[in-house]
């Protein structure tokens, strides 16, 4: 399938508030059909970066582009943007609402009426549709705000911390609605603390840190740069066994020939590491252990 060039550019952006460099120099693109995970501790810079994105902030310098063009009402049009804090009517009935802003994006009313049965149906908040917001439990406030963003038929998704407030059926859907949209072309991107979606649902991930991108590529690619470690199951080693190895540090061990995670040092030799547990008795599994999105996350933001 051809993908329309819908490529989101975020080139060299930089926004300060007073004292406060917000972003600084933040640069990175999310491609047709990619789903890039935007991660970072609060106040990181990635709501503000996503505010520039839409046009909702101006940049101090820098500029956004959505297919080579930058981001002028026009495109903005093309954008489906959910923001972290609820942006909805509260006095206004959910189907309705959702009417009003496939038509405030340029859709005619019948094109509106019908993306707003697909979409609550898909959402599964389709029996909601002639209540009113306030009367929602935040969850469906939340299916509600997610199809606010897509009712319009976006060229590109911005979600801000998309997963809060869900139950695990929610976050079910949601993940599954992200994924068909990027398989149609159209560039996903999404902030969330929950690193364990991040890492199951993202092709490239982005790590920013006080306004600036801190290491971006993919998951894979990303948890391979990690530090060096191994799992070792050695089923008669005492507690203690890989404490005095040279250049290892034990991350966790297991109790009654558990698994041991370590970490090794760029000069310390895995063999060694063996050769001590082997020392110990059997040994039933040995093998590299890549860190996980989280270890890595936290690794970059304290470095």
């Amino acid at each position: 399938m051809t993908m329309t060039d819908n490529t989101l550019t975020i080139d060299k952006v930089s926004k300060r508030y007073g004292a406060v460099q917000a972003l600084d120099n933040m640069s990175f693109e999310v491609r047709p059909g990619e789903i890039f995970g935007f991660v970072g501790s609060n106040g990181a810079g990635k709501t503000t970066t996503m505010r520039i994105a839409l046009g909702v902030l101006s940049a101090d310098s820098g500029e956004v582009r959505l297919g080579g063009k930058p981001v002028d009402l026009d495109v903005r049009r093309t954008i489906g943007y959910m923001p972290e804090e609820r942006g909805l009517y509260p006095k206004m009935k959910v189907g309705q609402q959702l009417s009003y802003l496939a038509r405030l994006h340029g859709m005619s009313k019948p094109d509106a009426d019908a993306s707003v049965r697909r979409w609550t149906e898909r959402l599964g908040i389709d029996h909601r549709a002639g209540d009113m917001v306030n009367d929602l439990s935040l969850g469906n406030q939340q299916r509600v705000q997610l199809a606010a963003a897509l009712v319009h038929d976006p060229a590109v998704l911005v979600l801000d911390e998309p997963f809060s407030g869900l139950d695990p059926v929610a976050v079910d859907v949601m993940s599954e609605v992200l994924v068909e949209k990027a398989k149609t072309g159209v560039p996903v991107i999404f902030s969330s603390h929950q690193l364990e979606l991040v890492e199951r649902l993202c092709h490239r991930v982005g790590i920013v840190s006080a306004g600036t991108m801190a290491d971006i590529g993919e998951v894979d690619a990303l948890r391979a740069k990690g530090p060096r470690q191994l799992e070792i199951q050695a089923t008669a080693a005492p507690r203690g066994w890989a404490d005095q190895l040279a250049g290892v540090t034990v991350l966790s061990e297991g109790d009654d020939g558990g698994v041991t995670v370590v970490q090794l040092e760029s000069q310390a030799d895995d063999q060694a590491v063996l050769a001590a547990a082997l020392a110990t008795g059997p040994v039933r599994h040995f093998a590299a252990r890549r860190p996980s999105l989280t270890e890595l996350f936290r690794e970059v933001v304290s470095a």
